[in-house]
C-alpha cells in the first residue's frame, strides 16, 4: 500500500500559521510612523510599544508550551490564534499610550506558544529528516511573509489608514482557525486521511523520546547547562533580529535619508535573505555538523554587520545586512530541531523556554534601542555594535553545544541523534 500524504497538509498548516504570525507582528513596524503622529509618541515610547509584544510573548511562552505538551496542540493552537487575532484587530482601536501598550501586551500573550506547539506538532507527524526539512521551509516562509509585509502594510495604511490595516490582518487569523479546527488531529492515527501505510511510516520513523521518572521531568531538562546555552544563543540571535522588524524602517529614513516607500522596500532585504538562509539550512546533508554551521553562521553575521557600518551607499549596505541575516538564519532550523532532540516528549516545553528568552530579547532590543537613540541624539552605530557583540556570543555558544557527549549534560546528544537520523533516513 502506498502511504497517504496527510502529513504534508500538516506542514502546510504549520507554514500558514507561521507566516500569519509574522505578518501580524511585523505590521506595526511599518505603521509606526502614522501611529506615532496620530497618538503623539516619541521614540522612547514607541520603543516601549515595540517591546510590549516581546515582554508578554516571553512571559507566556513556557505556560503555553507546558499546556501544549499536556493538552495537545490542537486545543492550544486554536485558542491562542483566536486570542491574538482579537487583539490584532483591537490595535486599530487604541487611542493612547496606555491603551496601545495593553493591547500589544495582550497580543504578544496571544501569540505565545505558537512556534513551540508547531514544533511539537511537526515532531509528532513527521520523521526526523522530514522534520528538519519542514522546519527549514516553515522558517523560510515566515521570513518571506515578513519581507512581503512592509509594502503590503504601507499600501493598506495609505489607502485605509493604520487602524483598518490591523483589522484586515485579524480576519486572516480567524480563517486559519476554521480550517485548522475542521481538519487537524493531535494523533495521526486518529485522522481519517491517514492510511495504514502512512501511520506505520510515521510511527516507525519519527523521533519522539519518552521521558519517564523524576530524573526526566520537564524541570530537570530545563535546568541542564545544554538548555541554558541553547536559550542564550537564541536570546542573542533574537536581539539582532528584532532590529529588522522594529527600528530598521526608522533607521533607513532618519540615518540613510530614504523616503518611507523606499525604506519599506529596502527593509524587505534582511527578511528575504533570512528566508533563503533557513531554506538552505534544511537542504544541507544531514552528516554535516549542525553546530559547525551555526557557529560559522553567527560569526559571518557579526563580520557582515561590522562591514555594514562602513558602507555608505545604501544598496550595497542593505545587501550586506541582508547577507548578515542570511548567515544567522542558517541556524533557525538547527535551533528548533535541537529542541526536539533535547526535549523529546517535552519538546514544546523546551522550545517554549528557548523562544521565551528569544522574545525577552524582543522586549529588550527595541527598548534599549529607543533609550540609546534618545540619549545619543539619534546615533545608530552603538546599537549596531551591540548587535555585532550579540552575534559573537551566539557563535561561542555553539562551540559548547558542539562539544563531545561526555562534556554535555543531556543524554540526547547530537552524535547519537545524527546516527539515529541517518538510520531513519535509510529505512524510508
Amino acid at each position: 500500500m502506498q502511504a497517504s500524504r496527510a502529513r504534508y497538509r500538516v506542514v502546510a498548516l504549520a507554514i500558514g500559521l507561521a507566516v500569519l504570525s509574522y505578518i501580524q507582528r511585523v505590521a506595526i513596524s511599518q505603521a509606526a510612523g502614522p501611529i506615532s503622529r496620530d497618538l503623539h509618541f516619541n521614540k522612547a515610547e514607541m520603543g516601549l510599544i515595540f517591546g510590549a509584544f516581546g515582554l508578554s510573548y516571553a512571559l507566556f511562552e513556557l505556560p503555553m508550551g507546558l499546556l501544549g505538551d499536556r493538552l495537545g496542540v490542537r486545543r492550544v493552537l486554536l485558542q491562542i490564534v483566536l486570542a491574538w487575532s482579537v487583539f490584532t484587530a483591537l490595535t486599530g482601536a487604541t487611542w493612547s499610550f496606555i491603551s496601545m501598550y495593553v493591547v500589544r501586551f495582550a497580543f504578544g500573550a496571544g501569540e505565545a506558544g505558537c512556534f513551540p506547539n508547531l514544533t511539537r506538532m511537526l515532531s509528532i507527524w513527521l520523521s526526523a529528516r522530514e522534520r528538519v526539512t519542514a522546519q527549514s521551509l516553515m522558517w523560510a516562509f515566515t521570513r518571506w511573509g515578513g519581507a512581503a509585509t512592509p509594502p503590503i502594510v504601507l499600501a493598506i495604511v495609505s489607502l485605509f489608514g493604520w487602524r483598518w490595516a490591523f483589522v484586515a490582518f485579524a480576519v486572516l487569523g480567524v480563517v486559519w482557525c476554521i480550517i485548522f479546527f475542521a481538519w487537524f488531529r493531535n494523533d495521526p492515527a486518529e485522522h481519517p486521511s491517514v492510511n495504514a501505510a502512512e501511520r506505520e511510516l510515521i510511527e516507525t520513523t519519527r523521533n519522539l523520546h519518552i521521558h519517564r521518572g523524576p530524573q526526566h521531568n520537564w524541570l530537570s531538562i530545563l535546568l541542564t547547562r545544554q538548555v541554558a546555552v541553547l536559550v542564550l544563543q537564541y536570546f542573542c540571535f533574537s536581539f539582532v533580529w528584532y532590529f529588522y522588524i522594529t527600528w530598521l524602517p526608522t533607521y533607513l529614513i532618519e540615518e540613510r535619508g530614504q523616503t518611507p516607500g523606499r525604506a519599506a522596500a529596502l527593509a524587505v532585504l534582511p527578511l528575504l535573505f533570512g528566508g533563503f538562509g533557513s531554506l538552505l539550512s534544511g537542504l544541507i546533508p544531514i552528516h554535516i555538523s549542525r553546530p559547525g554551521i551555526a557557529f560559522f553562521g553567527f560569526l559571518g553575521a557579526a563580520v557582515l554587520l561590522f562591514i555594514f557600518t562602513y558602507v555608505r551607499a545604501i544598496v550595497p549596505a542593505m545587501l550586506c545586512m541582508g547577507m548578515a541575516s542570511f548567515s544567522s538564519d542558517l541556524t533557525m532550523p538547527i535551533s528548533w530541531n535541537t529542541c526536539v532532540e533535547i526535549g523529546g516528549s517535552y519538546t514544546a516545553t523546551v522550545a517554549a523556554t528557548m523562544n521565551m528568552l528569544g522574545n525577552l530579547a524582543g522586549f529588550v532590543a527595541p527598548v534599549v534601542g529607543g533609550i540609546i537613540l534618545q540619549r545619543t541624539g539619534g546615533h545608530w552605530n552603538p546599537l549596531i555594535y551591540l548587535m555585532i557583540g550579540s552575534s559573537l556570543i551566539s557563535a561561542l555558544c555553539w562551540i559548547y553545544l558542539g562539544q563531545s557527549p561526555q562534556n554535555r549534560d543531556s543524554g540526547h546528544t547530537f552524535n547519537k541523534l545524527q546516527a539515529a537520523a541517518d538510520a531513519e533516513a535509510d529505512s524510508l
